[in-house]
């Protein structure tokens, strides 16, 4: 688990409604909202609203379950935004293209023959 933090993350700010955001799902715990910078038809992040942990090896260790919510979130988008086939991408440290550490989920889907996801 991550150190505790002077400053809110980014996705904390947008959970917050700090900044604004597209929102297309819900829960308690996970938000999903469009990427800002999509890279195939369908891009939504999804991610936990506190940033308590920075990849989702530490969210896997600390917490499967909000690790099972957020794959949940992340297939009901899917479904409402496409035809419920998608890949689910998460990028883990800087050289494999993190640069919010605040784990997170890209969901790609439509199209994604030409889709790539060199960053974020």
């Amino acid at each position: 688990m991550t150190e505790s933090r002077a400053e809110p993350t980014l996705f904390e700010r947008i959970a917050a409604r700090e900044i604004p955001a597209s929102f297309v799902a819900e829960t308690d715990r996970v938000i999903a909202f469009r990427d800002i910078a999509p890279k195939a038809p369908v891009h939504v992040v999804v991610t936990p609203k506190a940033g308590t942990y920075r990849d989702v090896v530490e969210l896997a260790e600390g917490d499967p379950g909000l690790l099972a919510e957020l794959v949940a979130v992340a297939r009901s988008v899917a479904e409402e935004l496409s035809d419920g086939q998608f890949r689910l991408v998460f990028n883990t440290g800087a050289a494999a293209g993190q640069t919010v550490f605040h784990v997170h989920a890209h969901v790609l889907a439509g199209g994604l023959e030409e889709a790539t996801l060199a960053g974020e």
